[in-house]
């Protein structure tokens, strides 16, 4: 009898007992593949890669615990329930008892995805952490056209329409917005909330069209529970703040589609929960705190506001207040700048901008923005409007007192939290590069033109704000900043020369070399130039040699290793080759046209 014979009917182990394959996983639960499907979207069960598949490389397989995970949750006894009554409702239809088939529609079984939130995401810096695919599908849902008739529910649009105005007024908010970039898919955003950075993506502002090739079950029943995970981070963060959740917005404003507009408004006038006299309290203190910021230091008259008007009926309130106007004082610098970016700026935006992008975005670094259109803050005519944003080429009626400017110039001042100069982006002319803020250009190899300009802006503008473009001393500032890099590299390569000639006449002195036979050496060296591409040819070999020998040694997983890593460096290598190139060529056909 062979050594591991096991008869018929007897338990497995190894990988034929820890996993099983998806067709026996249905039969094993006694649900539909639609519902096994479903369960383990909103489980958070996924397939796994055994190191031996039993039953053939060609199947799926699941954990046996993961499925003995989805037989005792609650949700396979509601999905039966469903089931149920549909085919009740089925049933009464079929014998046209359509009293009894109103009665089971209007009351048709629900379950609520609560517990699941708090059973995927047992604290609350998990639930951010896995918040970049929410943010991303509910985005995407809420710039579907809301129509009857089609395959996603228009209350299920509204709701993420809702869902994603709350996320942005609270990143506008409290100034967490961090990078932004324009590409082909839609506009890139990164914010930084409780030390998590979350980076999502929203669709272009365009009809969006429902195509047939997208299984949208399965899209939908992401959406269900993303819907469920971005409510309750919203709940808390909105407390955080001492915001009421959920906000209730102007109906004229919700009506003229100004909703992000309705939910800032809403947020900046302080409604506390559980003390509605506290309208207007935080709106209060920051009008007076701006009129008399010029007489006495930010941090006392804050403390001292805060005392006068602290509300008699709550004890303790005043050391809570007091707390809160110290953390304001030690924030870090990166928020003080995003706050103060656009600070006494004042934008208005035509009608043939991205409303919505600039609406979330302006206000998230400080700046005051309106818009073209009814319930609007204020019309075009106000005569202390800074910047007006344009993306046509031509203006037919300019203000003098106002720069025109593209919208790209927002998103790169963002992108560097300085306020570059416009003279690039004024109307008519073409922009400079977008660069995304998510390459880096150190590691890529690349470092673009345009780059470098913004890292001088950068530079230039580390200690101050920016000067206001049309400034004279703008060029002037960069070029010393410029002139003074220069000159301290080449003071440091000056220092490393000296220091280098002194270690070499140590070295000859104590060798005993005198200054002839030093002058001989070079004389005789001279003719060996010629033998210099013979000796790099040889050391190339030598490094190639030890390169193969390396390889030997290590095992076959870390030599496919190395060769993914050298494949990756080539790519990189060639792909800065064709890079310049291009560019090479772009100069030369842009000096050809010149001529």
């Amino acid at each position: 009898m062979p050594k591991h014979y096991r008869p018929a009917g007897k338990k497995k182990e190894g990988n034929a007992a820890k996993y099983i394959t998806r067709t026996k996983a249905v039969k094993y639960l006694q649900i539909s593949l639609a519902v096994f499907r479903k369960l383990c979207i909103l489980k958070g069960v996924f397939p796994r890669e055994p190191k031996k598949k039993v039953e053939g490389n060609h199947k799926t397989y699941y954990h046996m615990k993961d499925i003995a995970f989805l037989a005792h949750d609650p949700l396979i006894e509601k999905f039966r329930e469903i089931k149920v009554h549909r085919k009740k409702v089925k049933k009464a239809y079929a014998k046209k008892n359509r009293d009894l088939a109103d009665r089971l529609l209007n009351r048709p079984p629900t379950y609520k995805l609560d517990r699941l939130i708090i059973e995927r995401y047992p604290s609350f810096v998990d639930a951010l952490r896995d918040l970049d695919d929410c943010l991303t599908m509910v985005h995407l849902f809420a710039a579907l056209p809301a129509i009857e008739g089609e395959r996603v529910q228009v209350q299920r649009i509204h709701n993420c329409r809702r869902l994603s105005h709350e996320w942005q007024a609270y990143i506008s908010r409290t100034n967490s917005l961090r990078k932004t970039f324009i590409s082909v898919k839609g506009i890139y955003y990164q914010a930084e909330v409780q030390g998590q950075k979350i980076t999502w993506l929203t669709p272009h502002a365009l009809q969006q069209v429902l195509t047939d090739d997208v299984d949208f079950n399965v899209m939908l029943t992401f959406l269900e529970f993303y819907e469920t995970l971005l409510g309750f981070v919203n709940f808390k963060l909105y407390h955080s703040i001492n915001v009421n959740y959920p906000p209730i917005l102007d109906s004229r404003l919700e009506a003229l589609s100004a909703e992000l507009y309705a939910l800032s408004r809403y947020m900046s006038s302080g409604r506390l929960p559980g003390n509605p006299e506290s309208n207007g309290f935080i709106e209060d203190k920051e009008t007076e705190n701006d009129k008399e910021s010029s007489k006495t230091d930010e941090s006392e008259l804050r403390l001292a506001q805060l005392q006068h008007q602290l509300p008699a009926n709550e004890p303790g309130a005043l050391m809570h207040l007091v707390e809160e106007s110290t953390a304001d004082d030690t924030e870090e610098e990166s928020v003080k700048e995003c706050r103060t970016l656009f600070k006494d700026l004042k934008f208005y935006l035509s009608r043939e901008v991205p409303r919505e992008s600039l609406l979330f975005i302006i206000p998230a670094f400080g700046g005051t923005v309106s818009w073209e259109g009814e319930g609007a803050p204020f019309d075009e005519t106000d005569q202390d409007i800074t910047h007006q944003i344009v993306d046509r080429p031509t203006q037919s009626h300019v203000f003098l007192s106002r720069q025109y400017v593209q919208p790209q110039w927002i998103f790169d001042c963002v992108n560097i939290l300085r306020v570059i100069p416009t003279d690039d982006y004024i109307v008519g002319r073409v922009p400079p590069p977008h660069l995304s803020p998510f390459v880096d250009n150190d590691q890529e190899g690349h470092m673009p033109d345009y780059a470098v300009t913004l890292e001088r802006y950068k530079s230039a503008g580390q200690n101050q704000v920016m000067p206001l473009p049309g400034d004279e001393d703008l060029g002037n500032s960069i070029v010393e900043a410029k002139s003074e890099h220069d000159e301290f590299a080449k003071k440091k390569r000056e220092l490393e020369k000296q220091e280098k000639k002194y270690h070499d006449e140590l070295k000859m002195e104590i060798e005993g070399t005198t200054f002839s036979n030093l002058s001989n050496k070079k004389a005789d060296s001279a003719p060996d130039v010629a033998d210099e591409d013979e000796t790099q040819a040889a050391v190339e070999q030598a490094e190639k040699d030890a390169d193969d020998i390396a390889k030997s040694v290590v095992s076959r997983k870390k030599r496919g290793l190395m060769e993914a890593m050298k494949i990756s460096n080539d790519r990189k290598k060639s792909k800065v080759e064709l890079l310049k190139q291009r560019k090479k060529a772009a100069e030369s056909s842009a000096s050809a046209k010149r001529r």
